[in-house]
């Protein structure tokens, strides 16, 4: 679908980075009241921790000098109450701006999930579950540095360090200018930096996520690595994957260090000045001991968070560029959104047409050309042919998995482009190729699309589908554990598991794909008898490499190299002796 990964590709190129200023509209804003409270009770916080170096300056130049009992016994409690005002603000931002950031974590996860399950089929051809996976779980974690502590730390970090600045400039005004050249440089090295990190960070999650598609994949196909004997090659896939993504970090901790190091020494020769100048100024009587250690304490309340901002700095940056990503997701078009699909299904007869139906997954390359023909309601359509020959996609149209080029595909004369999915659907059931069963119990799996079914609706498709020939046999029945996949179940019970699953659905229209092509002589002969119950006033389109099992059809529609070569009922097209005659008399002889 070297089109379709075009288009994907520019699509992402076209997304607009996000911006603080974006953020804060879409994600601060709207919860500026927990963000609020957050920021009043940091700077409380920050005043009440700039008392302790005050009260150091009054213990020196005041209490001590003077043996003042009664102020030191005063002193101490205002010390101590401000320690107290200090953890509990601390503790209340902690509580309600993390537990705030998690609740919005969980719900922007849910949403990403939603609109990634209301993309079309062809989105998920391009992408890896895995991928998907990292992208809907690990991408919007960084919110909790925007909602959460992260941002009111820079916010109530710079307003600390604003209050302890004019401090500063009020106790001495030369030391806090030489302190203010290094911490100047420091800040312009910063922002170089943190424009220099987010291309590496938006970079690491689209890494992060190709591991770890990579992996599940591994995981998923273990049995397929074991038989081939295959763990060296996907051992040395996966270390390639974790060298890529090791390289991504040390390029990043490279721009985290160079930061620190420029912090290290830049504060240390800060430091080394405010000694010289200080220890000069207590020598000539400008400052008292009291006044120097003030100063210091002070200075140190405003490089700490000039310090630590270059930390939460990375971390906005990491978020914003994690956001980066979801933005890409959340703004791709569902399904259901677009705007030609305005036709409501009400009822459904089930009629199907195909006129001059052609499609291609790549562009220029048809795999389908001018396909004709008409599935009256209740009648069975089979569609046999060479392996690659197009049925599986004419199937797929069927289903709306897929939309054609050109020619158009109708239900009760509506063109199938226009209807809205969700109401044709509803309508629909389908038996894939390959069967997907979910992990949980075989009951939970039959009941996926109407959990709500009664137990005799869910029994009469069990024992339709001869379900019950196999659950009998398990000591715990309908809930039984079938593993993921359903890897403890045969194929042949897979099957009958799937279409007792299209069954239950109770659908006028019926896709059934390759759907006997995995079962047992004695498993297909029960699913034979099912299936004449199943397509029963309902439209069947079924593809069946076994000829034999589709001799009834209304109508069988032979596909070779995208074309309908020939049609008619078994008995015509055995009297024609043409392509299915010889397909039909070679399965039989094997």
């Amino acid at each position: 679908m070297q089109h379709l990964k075009e288009t994907a590709k520019d699509t992402h190129k076209s997304q607009p980075k996000i911006t603080m200023k974006h953020a804060f509209r879409t994600i601060i804003w709207p919860r500026r009241n927990i963000v609020f409270i957050g920021l009043i009770l940091i700077v409380i916080r920050s005043l009440s921790g700039l008392v302790l170096p005050w009260q150091s300056k009054v213990l020196l130049d005041d209490v001590v000098p003077h043996k003042d009992y009664s102020q030191l016994y005063t002193l101490i409690a205002i010390v101590i109450s401000a320690i107290t005002i200090q953890a509990v603000t601390s503790y209340l931002l902690t509580r309600i701006l993390s537990v705030q950031s998690q609740y919005l974590i969980s719900e922007l996860r849910c949403q990403v999930q939603k609109k990634v399950l209301s993309l079309p089929i062809r989105f998920f051809d391009n992408a890896k579950s895995g991928a998907l996976v990292s992208r809907i779980m690990n991408d919007v974690e960084g919110v909790r540095n925007l909602i959460g502590t992260g941002l009111v730390q820079l916010v109530g970090g710079s307003f600390t360090a604003i209050v302890s600045l004019i401090i500063l400039i009020k106790l001495n005004a030369w030391m806090t200018l030489f302190v203010f050249v290094p911490l100047s440089i420091f800040g312009f090295i910063a922002l170089k930096a943190f424009k220099f990190i987010r291309p590496i960070f938006r970079l690491r999650g689209k890494i992060n996520a190709e591991v770890t598609g990579r992996l599940t994949e591994t995981l998923a196909g273990v049995r397929v690595i074991k038989a081939f004997n295959s763990e060296k090659q996907e051992n040395i896939v996966f270390e390639k994957g974790v060298d890529k993504l090791y390289q991504n970090v040390k390029k990043s901790l490279t721009a985290t260090a160079l930061m620190t190091s420029s912090s290290t020494f830049l504060i240390g020769v800060a430091t080394t000045g405010i000694m010289g100048i200080g220890g000069y100024s207590m020598m000539i009587g400008e400052m008292t001991v009291g006044d120097f250690l003030f100063f210091t304490l002070i200075l140190g309340f405003m490089i700490a968070p000039i310090v630590q901002m270059s930390d939460i700095g990375s971390q906005l940056t990491e978020a914003l560029a994690g956001l980066d990503r979801t933005e890409e997701l959340m703004n791709m078009t569902a399904e259901e959104d677009d705007k030609e699909r305005t036709i409501q299904l009400h009822t459904l007869k089930g009629d199907i047409e195909f006129k001059d139906v052609s499609f291609s997954y790549a562009e220029g390359k048809e795999v389908l050309h001018n396909i004709n023909f008409k599935a009256p309601a209740g009648s069975v359509t089979a569609l046999v042919g060479s392996s690659g020959s197009g049925k599986s996609t004419i199937a797929g149209l069927s289903a709306t998995f897929l939309t054609p080029i050109s020619g158009k595909v109708t239900i009760d004369n509506q063109d199938l482009s226009k209807v809205r999915l969700s109401s044709y659907r509803q309508h629909l059931g389908v038996v894939l190729q390959d069967e997907f069963l979910f992990e949980g119990t075989i009951r939970e799996n039959i009941m996926f699309p109407r959990p709500n079914a009664t137990e005799k609706e869910l029994h009469k498709a069990i024992n339709t589908a001869y379900v019950n020939e196999f659950t009998d046999r398990f000591d715990d029945g309908l809930e039984t554990l079938i593993g993921e996949r359903g890897v403890k179940l045969s194929g042949g019970q897979r099957q009958r598991l799937a279409i007792a699953r299209a069954i239950l659905a109770n659908p006028k229209i019926i896709i059934l794909d390759e759907a006997t092509s995995s079962l047992d002589t004695e498993s297909e002969a029960l699913i034979q008898k099912s299936l004449a119950e199943l397509i029963k006033d309902r439209t069947t389109i079924v593809i069946a490499h076994r000829l034999s099992t589709i001799k009834k059809a209304d109508q069988i529609l032979v596909i070779e190299a995208g074309h309908i070569v020939e049609r008619g009922t078994h008995d015509q097209l055995i009297a024609k002796e043409g392509r299915y005659y010889e397909l039909y008399t070679y399965q039989s002889k094997i």
